[in-house]
């Protein structure tokens, strides 16, 4: 079936990136025709095996091509399924080109051969805009030096990213009999000093000197006084770590995010409030996903398995060591932290290793949570069975995956997405406690 020609017509090109961020890429450029370079099938044939998201996405993306090739060849155009949609299809070969990225770029390698395909487009498809779509920032600077039109892939990206929801805010210039009623009842039906009514948003009440920390509860359709906690032997230092506990500690808020810069207490805040729920859980998990350091895979690093995770686990047992130091070595809490590491009802491991383990009964931490995908949150939420509770920490302004941003990680998605839902609350911490050094490096640094 020969293209149909039309106006305006557009020529998205993906490359493997894309696929491994999102199997379902292709169905989300409306009506506009989809090329893949058959580069990107070889490279997806060296991630279908494994356990990390993106063999995933690379075995899922695979059955999708047997599926639609199964009354066509990949070398005709595919009409892609659903209303106004475009069509698919792979280039196998570039042909002779004018322009050619691999001797300009004097080295054999896959992202120089995907560059040949859009070249290789750019001249054969003269009605047609060509588009190369990659979440390789390198990669399009390349296109782009050959005067290629490149772009990142948009789908579940964060519109404005300086516009995220921040979780709490500060009303002030409120009445003082109005601060005092609310201190004094705990709650008031009063929302007549809110803009807008947002569940579970939390709020400092101010009226010069006169304060008073409340959040919107969604069940009791109340403006509520939040109250500082002191959970196992951790006492928030500030309003927005007051908030935080306040959430961390809600049964009725089933799912929490909390971001910000190093040093904000994050982590320390959501293994603290776990230890002191330990009797509404019959287990702690704390993970994070693994990250190589320099872009080394971990089977560089020497030992056994355990040992070569043990670098990435390390800041998780940090916190928990900074919790024993709390209470002396007699004391029950202590005592009790010990025995639940014992008995596993606290575990600290890496997030690949509880893919597929059911996520019933459990209080699960996810730190460094801005290095995940939006399908790869998704994926951890969707597990949760009954009475669990699933805490997100991270700081979306230091993101250590080479395909994520500040708009398009999955700390960044949820934040945005769920606003709002009375099954959860947000929290954006600002105030560095960790110490006058830390603070200063986040500052000015």
């Amino acid at each position: 079936m020969p293209p149909k020609k039309k106006k305006n017509r557009k020529i998205f090109v993906l490359d493997t990136s894309v696929i491994l961020h999102d199997h379902q890429s292709i169905n989300n450029f409306d009506e506009h025709d989809i090329c893949m370079p058959i580069t990107v099938l070889e490279e997806l044939d060296n991630f279908k095996r494994g356990k990390e998201t993106k063999n995933y996405e690379a075995r899922e993306f695979i059955r999708l091509m047997d599926k639609l090739s199964a009354d066509f060849t990949l070398q005709e155009w595919i009409p892609l399924e659903g209303e106004k949609k475009g069509r698919f299809k792979i280039i196998l070969s570039n042909g002779k080109l004018s322009t050619d990225a691999e001797k300009i770029y004097s080295e054999r390698k896959a992202d120089h051969r995907i560059l040949n395909t859009v070249l290789f487009l750019l001249e054969t498809e003269k009605d047609a805009k060509v588009i190369l779509v990659s979440k390789d920032i390198n990669l399009r600077l390349k296109a782009k030096a050959l005067n290629i039109q490149a772009e990142d892939y948009e789908t579940g990206k964060i519109e404005n990213i300086d516009a995220l929801y921040q979780g709490n805010e500060v009303i002030e210039d409120v009445e003082s009999e109005y601060i005092r009623k609310l201190y004094t009842a705990g709650s008031t039906e009063d929302l007549s000093v809110l803009d807008k009514v947002i569940d579970n948003h939390y709020y400092i009440i101010k009226n010069g000197k006169t304060s008073s920390l409340a959040y919107y509860n969604p069940m009791s359709m109340m403006l509520e006084r939040v109250e500082k906690l002191y959970t196992y032997g951790i006492k928030p230092r500030n309003a927005e770590q007051t908030f935080a506990l306040h959430a961390l500690m809600n049964p009725n808020i089933k799912l929490v995010t909390v971001q910000g810069v190093a040093g904000t207490g994050k982590t320390l805040l959501a293994l603290a409030a776990a230890l002191e729920q330990k009797k509404e859980f019959l287990q702690i998990i704390m993970a994070r996903p693994l990250v190589p350091l320099s872009n080394r895979d971990i089977g560089y690093l020497p030992g056994t398995a355990e040992k070569k995770i043990d670098p990435y686990m390390q800041p998780l047992f940090d916190n928990l060591e900074f919790i024993k130091s709390q209470f002396s070595e007699n004391e029950k809490r202590y005592k009790q932290i010990m025995i639940m590491l014992k008995e596993k009802k606290i575990e600290i491991t890496p997030l690949a290793f509880i893919r597929g383990r059911s996520l019933s009964n459990v209080y699960f931490i996810i730190d460094e949570a801005q290095n995940l995908t939006p399908h790869e949150v998704k994926t951890i939420i969707t597990r949760a069975g009954e009475n669990t509770k699933i805490v997100f920490t991270g700081d979306i302004h230091q993101i250590d995956t080479p395909y994520l941003d500040e708009q398009s990680n999955g700390l960044s998605y949820i934040i945005d997405r769920l606003r709002g839902n009375p099954l959860f609350a947000h929290v954006t911490l600002t105030k560095g406690e960790r110490s006058e050094l830390a603070n200063l490096a986040n500052e000015l640094l």
